[in-house]
């Protein structure tokens, strides 16, 4: 599983992790790669030559054809890969294909059809229970039952980097409820930290996805920031839940690492009770041991660890179909902020800052104009070394 490619044998990025991307260099159209290394493998020339059947998809602007092939082609196609970058004999084949990644542009990787965000941390949910209900139970009945969620708008999904515009909207005036609400920028925006699911292969319409087929309709993940406008939020979040708080931006990165990248990654759910109905697989799904870096203006402010989250993908994506919802290539859904029990591990400055009545280091609570957000994300590779997940970056910009 160690690869040939310069640099690459021993990195985040060697033979166990090829994660796939869309880039484009020097005016030509935008098409898929997968990343080793420091480089990008230009996949539909190196397919063309070798006559796969599915050597089409790799022209494609982005990566919903290949989402759409089902996982038997994505198993075929990773074992291809993989012994293209590990395999010397393929080096003649190989390397003149392989573009310097300083070289070119990364687009986002697939067109977002339906988007779906979690609440599946315990931590997290208890934490903004305790903030926003003080002296009540954190936790509403039904969030040990079932995965909470909500739609969200899948045309603001944008590839790291993507610049984020601070938002405006109605917030509630510091007169009080009775005064009205008042109209201007965000002063609370806010940061999630959290990690996307890309669905491949579709599902029919008034056909649940049952827990234990997980795997064949979900093609990989993404990091995922769920930028949230925290006032504009509490105005307006009662009765229908989130909406222009969270609707006006969400970062992707840019590289989509196939869950096959994550074999090693599995481990237990942190335990359940009460017990979920059967349709959630209680027992019988498991967790990602995936760690994250927040990182602001380049100083890391908080570690989350996935592994903690109390409902699993599997469960999360059997919810939401389970009244027969359908699913399309390039649907994502996300898990929701990921926290961790100690202070340390909380997923958004919401947490870090207490409601902004604790702020942090250097007296900081919520976002200003200008700071830059970094999400990074590292899991267990096959080899037994660490491989990264595609970073998500974002810097906010002045209301317009």
């Amino acid at each position: 599983m160690t690869s040939w490619v310069d640099g690459a044998g021993g990195s985040s990025y060697d033979a166990d992790n090829l994660p796939y991307g869309v880039f484009s260099r020097d005016g030509e159209e935008p098409r898929v790669g997968a990343r080793i290394g420091e480089y990008v493998l230009d996949l539909a020339p190196v397919a063309a030559t070798e006559m796969l059947d599915v050597h089409a998809v790799f022209g494609e602007p982005t990566l919903n054809e290949l989402l759409r092939q089902g996982r038997p082609v994505w198993d075929s196609i990773r074992t291809w890969l993989v012994g293209l970058v590990s395999d010397e004999a393929e080096r003649g084949l190989v390397e003149p294909h392989l573009v310097p990644l300083a070289e070119v542009e990364l687009r986002m990787p697939f067109t977002v059809g339906d988007y779906v965000d979690f609440y599946a941390s315990l931590d997290h949910a208890s934490n903004v229970g305790r903030i926003f209900r003080p002296d009540q139970e954190p936790l509403l009945p039904n969030w040990r039952h079932l995965p909470v969620g909500y739609h969200g708008r899948g045309g603001t999904v944008v590839p790291s980097g993507t610049p984020v515009i601070r938002p405006s909207g109605q917030r509630r005036s510091p007169a009080g409820t009775e005064a009205g609400p008042e109209f201007g920028p965000s002063t609370r925006l806010d940061i999630e930290a959290e990690l996307g699911f890309v669905i491949g292969d579709r599902s029919v319409l008034g056909s649940p996805i049952a827990a234990d087929d997980f795997a064949d309709h979900v093609f990989g993940v993404v990091g995922l920031n769920d930028w949230s406008a925290r006032d504009i939020q509490a105005w307006e979040y009662v009765p229908l839940g989130p909406f222009l708080g969270k609707s006006f931006a969400t970062s992707i990165s840019a590289w989509v690492t196939p869950l096959a990248a994550l074999d090693a990654a599995w481990t237990d759910l942190p335990g359940q009770d009460p017990e979920p109905l059967p349709y959630l697989a209680p027992g019988a799904t498991r967790g990602l041991d995936i760690d994250v870096e927040v990182v602001l203006n380049g100083e890391v402010v908080s570690r989350p660890p996935y592994r903690t989250m109390y409902w699993s993908p599997a469960q999360m994506l059997a919810h939401l179909t389970v009244n027969g919802a359908s699913t399309r290539p390039g649907d994502l859904f996300a898990s929701g902020t990921i926290s961790g029990p100690e202070p340390g591990q909380r997923g958004s400055f919401l947490e870090l800052s207490w409601g902004g009545k604790e702020p942090m280091a250097g007296g900081r609570t919520f976002l200003e104009d200008g700071d830059e957000v970094v999400l990074r994300y590292s899991a267990p590779g096959a080899s037994g070394g660490r491989i990264a997940l595609g970073d998500v970056v974002g810097t906010v910009e002045p209301a317009r």
